[in-house]
């Protein structure tokens, strides 16, 4: 960031300054941890004035703080210390609202800079907040870049939630869930059960499961266990369950991923029903404005391009039923088709299928880096218009290896939660790893819900 300041001297009547700030919830919770205002109508959907609409206040003193912003960095600029600040609040401003911030000196003198200071909504020009700021105007020049303070990342996984308070009113989706037989994988399936996401259908070992219900005080009374000690056995009573109609989803618990899919396969017996088995991991990335799609990292070791179509329609088809509007950035090493690096030449080739309707649904974009695919500022110095650079949120990875790992440092490293689904068998497959937390459990129930919930047909 470069600042620049205008000393007491410089400083003449008239002068302004102003600046647009969208405001974010992430903002608002910010502003929380530091204040220690922790009011509900500042940080969530909740309506506590009983007018029957939610709130999301931005409080009082935050927009008094986005004056103290324009203060400090523009007019006077770095130097300036407050004396005086006089505040009326004629309105309210909310998260995802943008609004302009301006101040303009009045007089000076000994020192002492007088300014009007107001805070706008751009949508409807409403006054938010007037008043008047005395300030001691610097009296050093001050012009210097590199003045930049570290970044925050607010720790909060909204995405899911919503996709949550979006499943929790749907009916109880049945649900066979195979080999729920350690501590983890039952409590996941349970804690969606009482979150009324999903109707468990508890097939595996009888006699572990109840010990695995035993060890965290769990009452299984009025859900059905099948007692199936074999795992590829417990598998394939999942897939006739859900050719018998009683199981619209299957629920991996402690077994390997390879036995759980193999039954699923069986030309006679399986699930498949047209298209590739693909995985899609849907990742609430903290600070992100809404969630992450990651495929394929789990299933498909080298896809070749039949393969990629499936991956991407997949996932456009699992964003639609998410609500969102499908943006698939088809990753390479470069955002150039390079002959040398098959992984650029599938993704042009993609771009192109979409262009001619051979992939419906979304914008599909390649190739792209990971940087100009996700940050529009990095898409920007590269040039790259269109729809999806900089704003990609469906990422297409050359292969399991490199999604494996994105998805892998996006969670360990950026803190996300991932919810994982199998998607190309006739119904929803939940996969879930024995190191998912109890929200990433429960996530990918909800993801499962909503995708049936939405018909989609693979």
């Amino acid at each position: 960031m470069h600042l620049k300041n205008r000393t007491f001297d410089q400083i003449q009547p008239g002068d302004s300054a102003e600046m647009r700030r969208l405001i974010t919830a992430d903002d608002l919770f910010v502003f929380a941890a530091a204040s220690g205002n922790s009011n509900p109508m500042h940080l969530q959907d909740s309506d506590l004035d009983g007018n029957g609409q939610t709130e999301r206040v931005a409080p009082g003193m935050f927009m008094a703080s986005l004056v103290s912003a324009v203060l400090g960095t523009q007019l006077p600029g770095p130097g300036t210390l407050y004396r005086r600040q006089v505040l009326d609040f004629d309105a309210r401003a909310h998260a995802g609202e943008e609004v302009t911030v301006r101040v303009e000196v009045l007089d000076k003198a000994d020192g002492i800079v007088r300014l009007k200071t107001e805070v706008r909504r751009v949508a409807d020009d409403a006054r938010i907040l007037s008043g008047e700021a005395e300030v001691i105007a610097p009296t050093e020049s001050f012009d210097r870049d590199g003045v930049d303070v570290p970044g925050l990342v607010v720790q909060r996984h909204r995405h899911f939630e919503e996709l949550l308070d979006r499943a929790r009113p749907l009916a109880a989706l049945p649900t066979a869930v195979v080999c729920p037989d350690e501590e983890n994988s039952l409590g996941g399936a349970l804690l969606a059960a009482r979150e009324s996401i999903i109707a468990p259908i508890l097939i595996g070992s009888e006699a572990r499961i109840r010990a695995a219900a035993a060890s965290i005080g769990a009452d299984l009374t009025g859900i059905e266990v099948i007692d199936e000690p074999q795992d590829l056995a417990a598998a394939t009573r999942a897939c006739a369950l859900v050719h018998e109609g009683r199981a619209l989803a299957v629920m991996k618990g402690h077994l390997h991923t390879d036995d759980l899919l193999k039954p699923m396969l069986d030309k006679v017996g399986g699930l498949r029903v047209g298209r590739r088995f693909t995985h899609v991991f849907v990742m609430d990335v903290p600070g992100r404005p809404e969630p992450l799609l990651v495929s394929d990292a789990a299933i498909n070791i080298a896809p070749d391009l039949a393969t990629k179509v499936d991956i991407v329609q997949n996932a456009i088809d699992l964003a639609l039923a998410l609500g969102m509007e499908p943006r698939v950035g088809v990753l390479s090493a470069v955002e150039t088709v390079n002959p040398a690096i098959q992984s650029s030449i599938d993704a042009a080739l993609l771009s192109k299928m979409a262009d001619r309707g051979q992939i419906r649904g979304g914008q599909v974009e390649g190739p792209l880096a990971m940087d100009n695919a996700v940050d529009m500022g990095a898409a920007r110095t590269k040039g790259l218009k269109g729809g999806v650079a900089g704003r990609a949120n469906i990422l297409v990875v050359p292969g399991l290896d490199a999604g494996n790992m994105l998805a892998k440092q996006l969670a360990f490293v950026s803190h996300a939660e991932a919810a994982g689904l199998v998607l190309g068998a006739k119904v929803p497959v939940i996969l879930n790893s024995r190191s998912d937390s109890p929200m990433s459990r429960l996530a990918s129930c909800a993801v499962a819900a909503l995708f049936h919930a939405a018909g989609v047909r693979t």
